[in-house]
């Protein structure tokens, strides 16, 4: 965008009133029952949910985060490719917690089947059933769904607005629709008078707006190309509304300590936190304290002056103990067998090989601590939450400090990475509830780094078993075990008490749902009972077994005397064409040879997750003073892509979050408590050891795929692949630095 905008004269009060002198707009058949929660004022106007128009131009609403992924910049897209809206003239907001903005594809994806053998009736059927999301009012920001849920929803709405606009202007030059059209925010007469949309605005209110049809892709004159970042402006000149950034007068800063072991207090001593200057309150919370001081770093040094004894873990106290309860888990029955093809138990001659590979609890991280601001004012609670979940944790905090939700405005603001972990209720519940002990005193609440570590909800560790069996250099038989706690009933008890029937599929995802034809194959989940707080991490399952199945998969075309990229190439092949597309691609772009120079390593590693095929060769480098990654090439099939420039940066991003995690990440039990708290112990890829990437993207895959997940699971067992190529050590165990010497 080539200026800063500003919306001082709309108000926008999310939750209550809205636009003064302004029309909102978004019909779209699916959301004609769900109200509108843009609610006007005296004599204003309301239509639909997602275009806002008044004097100060055109407001877009964003119905999912911004946490840096460019998600507000391709959902204004969208909507205004179809609006006929000048870029300049926009503005982004995030909407409010509403029924509207539900999440249409969550409940689609539980469908039994791997995504990638949908034909036109199965992608038709989880559409429908997606939708049943509007019953559960389930708005949310992840399982890389925005641009899937949105890409009609969001042209609907544009489409709808720039047709009643028209309505609008024919009535006030007196002509006929059909002779007017639209350009750069204005509709345009034949006789090339031209009224711009927010002259409009009061025409428009009582003009209900019409279906219509959506262009067609050719005429398309945003979408498919890198769009300024609607963002971009305000995070370079420090406008940007982050939770940590809230000012308002009177405000007080908080932090919190809880329990390391999940366990709650046995007993706390603050005598002497109680006795710093600038320390206003110290709150027990249960499970934990907070103090609210003068200043933050007060707040986090009073934290680390109260002297607390925990409750024992009710999970095994150390790494190594949990590491034996999964895998004891692995001689249990399975809990699932997704994928059951052929007969693994049945007699097939060729090479077997066998092998065993464990991936460690990870952590989020993200580069801003969890945070929230907020203002209790005894019958009224206002938040401010960097979140991924608005409706839940609204709900939740009306809870928490006995209100109703609609006695609670929650702001969506900026937030410094999610990776799913924004998702959790509980660093904004802390706010409400330390907001709620002091009415009337605005209350900032950060976490200090190790907070945000320890008390994360882990990516859990896991520990798979492998058998495979290659002849005549191709893959005759593979059958998998993989144990580990589960994520989704670890999340779902959690959040909503309970568990949903059925197999748990996205404890499997990443291996038993691979465009592989192999003719035996086998993969089981076996689930380890244990209570260590889990949540989704990017990529969630498929983080972990593409790990794991990809580096066996490698293991396989070795012992199979097979080049390992052809190998993935002949499997695909008979499969799913777009992932064959794939591999062949970053074939292509890496110059794979199979042969590398003495001193550099090569590995290609697959994955196919949350709807994208993605390929990726990587490049190490043995320098003399440690292992380098020179390069990685990624390939990857969306099928529509709808902003290049963001969806290259997404893959880009993926990759050197897996990065990060494959080569020193790990978390760390003694005592039940992680033993990691800063980025010292628990650090991340450098830009000084990033490679330089080259990223080509795909559109033959039939239905959209996601962007802001496939690109990490591919990215650990390529670097790992290229490093057994470097130097004829397989690693079956992360973090790699704990077999390599890496410049980390």
């Amino acid at each position: 965008m080539g200026r800063v905008k500003t919306i001082a004269r709309r108000t926008f009060l999310i939750g209550s009133a809205a636009i003064v002198g302004g029309v909102a707009f978004g019909a779209y058949q699916i959301n004609k029952d769900a109200p509108n929660p843009l609610v006007p004022g005296a004599g204003e106007a309301t239509l639909n949910p997602f275009v806002l128009i008044n004097q100060d131009g055109v407001t877009l609403i964003a119905p999912r985060a911004e946490m840096g992924q460019g998600v507000q910049t391709t959902l204004a897209a969208l909507a205004a490719e179809e609006l006929d809206v000048a870029w300049d003239d926009i503005t982004v907001l995030h909407g409010p917690p509403a029924l509207a903005y539900y999440n249409s594809v969550f409940l689609g994806m539980a469908l039994p089947g791997a995504h990638y053998q949908d034909t036109p009736f199965k992608h038709s059927l989880r559409e429908q059933v997606g939708k049943v999301g509007k019953l559960l009012d389930m708005q949310a920001t992840g399982g890389s769904t925005s641009m899937k849920d949105f890409y009609d929803r969001m042209r609907h709405a544009g489409a709808s607005a720039r047709e009643a606009l028209k309505l609008a202007a024919a009535a006030r030059l007196g002509v006929d629709v059909a002779t007017l059209t639209t350009k750069d925010s204005a509709v345009v007469a034949a006789d090339g008078t031209t009224l711009a949309y927010w002259d409009l605005a009061e025409a428009v209110r009582d003009i209900t707006p019409p279906d219509v049809a959506l262009r067609d892709k050719s005429t398309w004159k945003y979408l498919g190309k890198p769009m300024p970042r609607v963002d971009m402006v305000a995070k370079a000149t420090g406008t940007a509304d982050f939770a940590t950034d809230k000012k308002l007068d009177g405000m007080k800063f908080a932090t919190v300590r809880m329990s390391p072991t999940r366990n709650g207090m046995v007993s706390y001593d603050d005598s002497f936190a109680q006795g710093m200057d600038g320390v206003e309150a110290i709150l027990d919370l249960g499970d934990g304290i907070a103090v609210v001081a003068t200043n933050t770093w007060l707040a986090i040094q009073a934290a680390e002056a109260v002297d607390i004894e925990w409750a024992p873990a009710t999970y095994p106290a150390d790494t190594q103990a949990l590491r034996a309860a999964i895998a004891a888990s692995l001689e249990d029955a399975p809990n699932s067998v997704i994928r059951d093809d052929g007969d693994v138990d049945a007699a097939v001659e060729g090479t077997e090989i066998t092998a065993e590979y464990y991936v460690p609890w990870l952590a989020h991280t993200t580069m801003e601590p969890m945070s929230a601001t907020a203002l209790f004012t005894g019958d009224v609670l206002e938040i401010w939450s960097g979140n991924q979940s608005p409706t839940a944790i609204r709900d939740a905090c009306a809870d928490a400090v006995g209100l109703t939700p609609e006695q609670v405005t929650l702001h969506t603001t900026f937030m410094g990475g999610g990776f799913g972990r924004r998702g959790e209720s509980d660093f904004s519940l802390q706010a409400a509830r330390i907001a709620a002990a002091m009415p009337g005193t605005p209350i900032r609440m950060t976490w200090s780094r190790e907070e945000d570590i320890r008390n994360d909800f882990f990516r859990p560790a896991a520990i798979a078993r492998f058998r495979g069996i290659v002849q005549d250099g191709k893959a005759a038989l593979l059958d998998g075990k993989v144990a580990a706690p589960s994520v989704f009933h670890n999340v779902s008890m959690r959040q909503t008490g309970a568990v949903p029937p059925g197999p748990d599929r996205l404890h499997v995802e990443g291996a038993a749902d691979q465009p592989y034809a192999i003719p035996n194959l086998r993969i089981a989940g076996h689930l380890t009972d244990i209570s260590v707080p889990l949540g989704f991490w990017r990529s969630v399952g498929a983080s972990i077994n593409g790990f794991m199945f990809d580096t066996f998969i490698d293991e396989m075309a070795h012992a199979a005397g097979t080049d390992p990229l052809q190998f993935r190439l002949d499997l695909a092949r008979a499969e799913h064409a777009p992932s064959a597309g794939v591999i062949e691609a970053v074939g292509d772009m890496s110059g794979w040879t199979g042969q590398t120079p003495e001193g550099i390593g090569r590995g290609v590693a697959f994955s196919f997750s949350f709807g994208t095929p993605v390929a990726e060769v990587v490049e190490v480098q043995d320098t003399g003073n440690g292992i380098k990654i020179n390069k990685c090439w990624i390939a990857a099939d969306l099928g529509t892509v709808l902003d290049p420039a963001i969806v290259e940066a997404q893959m880009t991003s993926g990759a050197i979050y897996g990065f990060s995690a494959a080569m020193q990440g790990e978390i760390t039990f003694r005592d039940g408590m992680a033993e990691q708290g800063n980025f010292y112990d628990y650090d991340a890829m450098r830009m000084h050891t990033a490679p330089e990437f080259d990223v080509r993207l795909l559109e033959n895959n039939p239905f959209m795929g996601g962007a802001g997940e496939p690109g990490t699971p591919p990215s650990m067992p390529a670097l790992g692949n290229a490093l057994f190529d470097l130097t004829g050590t397989r690693a079956r165990e992360l973090p790699l630095n704990k077999t390599f010497d890496l410049i980390l």
